[in-house]
This record gives structure tokens, C-alpha cells and sequence, in this order.
């Protein structure tokens, strides 16, 4: 199975759930920053396209994906281990790895209408107290492509925000940073979830 775009997260949450299956995360930039250093914050998978490379860190990170190859052989002969692999750069990622055998299936998620911008934002700011300036519906309706996880991280960045100055009240200031620094983030190439 395949997920691209959005609710990647969720949607293997629930497929585990509802399987009784356990649910391993494991996050590729995040398994090769934490051996490498900061460079390869830019690498959004661990399965882009392998070429000749003579850095450390590259030959590192093709090393990683060969390995991945082998594994998922391994697991089609099991049976019993099932593997949901996500992105947002499908363009990007080795050939080797999306042939029918490894990944069998594709599931594309289109981008976020207002309807479901809306109830993610509310659901998220459900247990706040927002200052009257608050306009969630000024968030919804902007044109940037946020996902249910940049969204969760706006809310909980402005929340903070408001709790480190010691305010009950979460203001439209609170949110116009919150979002601007959880995009700033994102065109970036910070991984999700790693935005606080």
C-alpha cells in the first residue's frame, strides 16, 4: 500500500488499529539524522534515487535503502508483516522500490478541502480559550497546503505561546506566528512533527 499527500499517518494508525496489528513508525530522515548530523535534514526519504557518491553520508544513505530492499523481500515470504510506506514525494524516490512485488498498491490523498481544514482546526482548538480577535475561519480559508499534522502543530505552537506568557487567552497573534513559523519549517524540509 502507498499513501501519498495527506493523513498518511492517520490512515496506517487506523489500519493497524482496526487489525489488531502493532504499529511500528519509523520516520527515514529522522533514522539518518540521528547518525549524520544535520545534512541530511534536506533528505525527505530513505528511498531516493540511488547514484554513484563518494560523501560519506550519501553512500550512508543508499546503504539504507539496499537494506530496506532485502527487508521487504523478506517480509512478502512472512506473510504475516505488512508494510504502509508514505510520502510526499513520490517523483523522488527509487524505481527499485515502487515495482509491483514491493509496493503492490497506491493510495493518493487529494489536498484538504475547506470542510475538512475547517474541522482539523476545530478539533484542535476544541479544549482552548481563544481571544475574540480569533478568526480560525481567516486560517482555514488561506491558500497554503497544510496537513492535518501542520495544522495540529500551529494550534499547539500558538497555545504554547500563549502559556509561556502566562495568558488564558490564545490570541490572533499567537496563531499568525504559529503558522508562520510551522511553514517557514515546512519549505524548509523539516520532517512532520518535528516542528516545535
Amino acid at each position: 500500500m502507498w499513501v501519498t499527500v495527506a493523513g498518511k499517518t492517520l490512515l496506517a494508525k487506523a489500519v493497524a488499529n482496526q487489525t489488531s496489528a502493532t504499529f511500528l513508525r519509523v520516520v527515514g530522515s529522522e533514522l539518518i539524522q540521528k547518525y549524520l548530523g544535520d545534512g541530511p535534514k534536506l533528505i525527505d526519504t530513505i528511498g531516493t534515487k540511488r547514484y554513484d557518491s563518494t560523501l560519506g553520508g550519501e553512500r550512508e544513505i543508499q546503504r539504507t535503502m539496499l537494506e530496506l530492499l532485502n527487508q521487504l523481500k523478506r517480509f512478502n515470504t512472512r506473510g504475516d508483516v505488512k508494510v504502509i510506506m508514505a510520502t510526499n514525494h513520490i517523483e523522488s524516490l527509487d524505481p527499485a522500490l515502487i515495482r509491483p512485488g514491493r509496493i503492490d498498491r497506491r493510495i493518493e490523498f487529494p489536498l484538504r478541502d475547506v470542510k475538512t481544514k475547517r474541522h482539523i482546526f476545530r478539533l484542535h482548538t476544541s479544549r482552548m480559550s481563544l481571544a475574540d480577535d480569533v478568526d480560525l475561519e481567516e486560517y482555514v480559508m488561506a491558500k497554503d497546503d497544510l496537513s492535518g499534522a501542520d495544522i495540529k502543530a500551529i494550534a499547539t505552537a500558538a497555545g504554547l505561546m500563549a502559556l509561556c506568557e502566562r495568558r488564558m487567552r490564545v490570541n490572533k497573534a499567537d496563531f499568525t506566528t504559529a503558522r508562520e513559523k510551522v511553514l517557514k519549517q515546512k519549505n524548509e524540509g523539516t520532517p512532520d512533527g518535528l516542528y516545535l
